[in-house]
């Protein structure tokens, strides 16, 4: 990947979309890099649209905006794939990650991409009901994103994820989590 990865994240509130950006950019910079993570929402409530973005980079990071050319899109909820142009300001071969249970096939239809543009689906909803006990797709997206980009490694994901989940929950949460995130990283499909 380049020097400097811009990702955007489209979620709903509730669902960790802004915990996974911050899980990423905490685990980048351990790794040492130099990261930004930061939403972008209103005073909506649970279950309204929502976008984070990370910019992770080599090099000192100097811009403070939206990221408006992601290299990245993270699509952690597939019901806005109705309403909000996730492909927006994509660049050229911009990877799409996408929570459904459909095949990468259709999704790429669905957005009509480009031909250098990347996408892949993971059922992340699904992997959470199973590791977790509730719909909350933001730790198995994280490991696709992780498995798609090679931002970070896999064990190294898994060590930020139980650091930052070790602060505020049980550790049976924490080994949910963690069960989540491995696989949704090994669970992506192209």
């Amino acid at each position: 990947m380049a020097d400097t990865v811009e990702i955007r994240w489209h979620g709903r509130g509730g669902q960790g979309t802004v915990t996974a950006a911050k899980v990423l950019a905490d685990a980048c910079l351990s790794g040492g890099r130099y990261v930004q993570a930061f939403p972008e929402y209103g005073p909506e409530r649970a279950g309204a649209p929502l976008r984070a973005y990370n910019r992770i980079s080599s090099k000192e990071i100097r811009m403070h905006c939206p990221v408006l050319q992601p290299q990245v899109v993270s699509v952690v909820d597939a019901t806005l794939l109705d309403s909000i142009d996730v492909t927006e300001g994509a660049t050229e071969d911009a990877i799409f990650v996408v929570n459904t249970s459909k095949d990468p096939k259709e999704i790429r239809t669905r957005l009509n991409t480009k031909p250098r543009q990347k996408v892949f689906t993971v059922d992340a909803t699904k992997i959470a009901m199973e590791c977790i006990g509730r719909a909350l797709p933001n730790a198995p997206m994280l490991g696709a994103v992780c498995k798609v980009t090679g931002l970070v490694s896999l064990e190294h994901l898994l060590e930020d994820v139980r650091k930052s989940f070790g602060k505020k929950f049980s550790q049976k949460i924490i080994d949910g989590n963690l069960e989540a995130t491995r696989r949704g990283y090994e669970g992506v499909k192209k």
